[in-house]
């Protein structure tokens, strides 16, 4: 377990050293360091679970499966690269008189408390500590939504914070009822929130009172994940905050919060053996594809348009989960891998250009191509893999995705396929004139890293072509372990 304390401790050591030398002008290779090392940790862990199976920790705290390796490798490695594009993108905001010194400190600091709350959530075995951990996250995102001491950003910061707080709280009232109905069968009160305890015993849990903490949990994560009608906090937070948190946030933190949602919907399934958390899920799932692919055309500030764009894929997966099935499960492990690494690129994209021109209002960004074209590459190739393009791995999955559909719920394939077809209008109505629009005067060329674009779309087009055999075991043991069963 050497690899997981490595993984919880270098983050948090990191947040303790950069509050005192964040803003230093070599803070941001350090942060680049302390992230390529916890990858390289995460990288070695991955392989250990893969060989020899699952892992346990002496005092039962830490439990590394199938399911939560592959996401903790994700998030150290878009964190990664995430940090790469931040050293230069901090720096030219510093340049502009953005950022201060005291502020610089505050940003390094809060990546890295942000970093070290992902990792308590993904390796934490007690289902308590995965409730403080997302917490502890929405504290650390809260303060970098706030960083530029806008109005408007201490308006988003404030909306967040009250959004998620009250969502939070309706997850700690859901662990409440786990607990009540948890410690009524399981001998030892201590092992009473322990995850693979509770998987174990779920037959023997009162399904009356898990029922009800399924609900609360799926409202208070719900929001986190960004699930309509609890998204509201979510364009708000992408669009004042620095564009290095919207790529940590929207490629990470909804990833977890979906995690701990499937976490409880196993054991949820295992003691009402029926389908009611999973029609809970696909309702709230699709109600958001639609709700957000429709937002999509109506947006003014290219940060907002491409949030929405995560709730669209965000209620994709959770409606594949909720689904169930071998087929359906690895769709929804494949998407949440491709959406992450793809809108990661995105934003990193994203907070290019809108330094180039100087501001995020779609109808100012114009003729990137032509400004900066690797930048404009960029955002065009991004659009087209979120989209679905094949044959980017979003295609795959989403047609995975499609096909589970048509075998469980066949009336279900038109509103998804009317879903995909609107978000991929909304998207294009805007691409265009961004990218080869006439460039307006003034705008120049900024220092821009387009190695994590480069890197994350390889890796997209990689898995659309090719799924490796490492990672679809990975898929294939993580999807027993959710469905019972492997896919075909």
């Amino acid at each position: 377990m050497i690899a997981v304390y490595l993984t919880l401790l270098l983050p948090l050591a990191g947040m303790l050293v950069f509050a005192l030398i964040g803003h230093w002008r070599h803070a941001g290779w350090i942060n680049v360091g302390l992230n390529a090392v916890v990858f390289a940790v995460t990288v070695l862990l991955a392989w250990r679970v893969l060989e020899d199976g699952a892992l346990l920790s002496d005092d039962k705290y830490f439990f590394i499966d199938a399911f939560n390796v592959y996401l903790i490798a994700l998030t150290a490695l878009v964190g990664f690269t995430t940090a790469i594009f931040s050293r230069p993108y901090m720096s030219h905001e510093v340049e502009l008189r953005n950022l201060g010194r005291r502020r610089l400190r505050l940003y390094h600091a809060m990546f890295q408390g942000f970093m070290f709350a992902m990792f308590a959530a993904l390796t934490t075995n007690n289902i308590g500590i995965l409730w403080v951990a997302m917490e502890g996250a929405t504290l650390a995102t809260v303060l970098l939504v706030s960083l530029y001491r806008t109005p408007e950003a201490i308006e988003a910061a404030w909306k967040y914070f009250i959004l998620c707080g009250v969502g939070i709280a309706q997850a700690l009232f859901g662990t409440v009822l786990l607990y009540f109905a948890a410690e009524r069968v399981i001998p030892s009160a201590d092992e009473a929130l322990f995850w693979n305890v509770l998987y174990q015993t779920a037959g023997l849990l009162e399904p009356t009172v898990l029922t009800l903490a399924f609900v609360f949990l799926l409202v208070g994560y719900g929001t986190k994940v960004g699930l309509v009608p609890l998204h509201n906090w979510l364009p708000d937070a992408h669009s004042e905050g620095p564009t290095p948190m919207s790529a940590i946030l929207s490629g990470l933190l909804l990833n977890v919060a979906l995690y701990a949602l499937v976490r409880v919907k196993m054991i949820v399934d295992g003691s009402l053996r029926s389908e009611l958390a999973g029609y809970l899920m696909m309702g709230f799932g699709l109600l958001s594809f639609t709700v957000a692919g429709l937002f999509l055309h109506r947006q003014r500030d290219i940060k907002r348009m491409f949030s929405y764009s995560s709730i669209e894929h965000m209620g994709l997966m959770t409606f594949a989960f909720g689904l169930g099935g071998p087929l359906a499960t690895f769709a929804a492990l494949l998407h949440m891998t491709v959406h992450s690494l793809t809108k990661s690129a995105i934003f990193v994209t994203v907070g290019h250009a809108a330094q180039i021109a100087g501001t995020q209002s779609i109808q100012k960004i114009r003729g990137l191509i032509r400004t900066q074209p690797a930048v404009g590459w960029g955002l065009l190739l991004g659009t087209v893999a979120i989209a679905g393009f094949p044959p980017f791995g979003v295609f795959t999955s989403e047609f995975l995705v499609l096909i589970a559909t048509m075998k469980s719920w066949p009336w279900l394939t038109v509103p998804l396929l009317l879903g995909l077809a609107i978000a991929f209008a909304g998207l294009f109505r805007h691409l265009h004139p961004m990218v080869y629009g006439e460039p307006p005067a003034g705008q120049q060329p900024v220092r821009a890293n387009m190695l994590p674009v480069t890197l994350h779309l390889l890796l997209v087009l990689w898995l659309g072509l090719a799924i490796p055999h490492f990672l679809a075991d990975w898929f294939r043991q993580a999807t027993i372990l959710i469905a019972g069963s492997a896919p075909l």
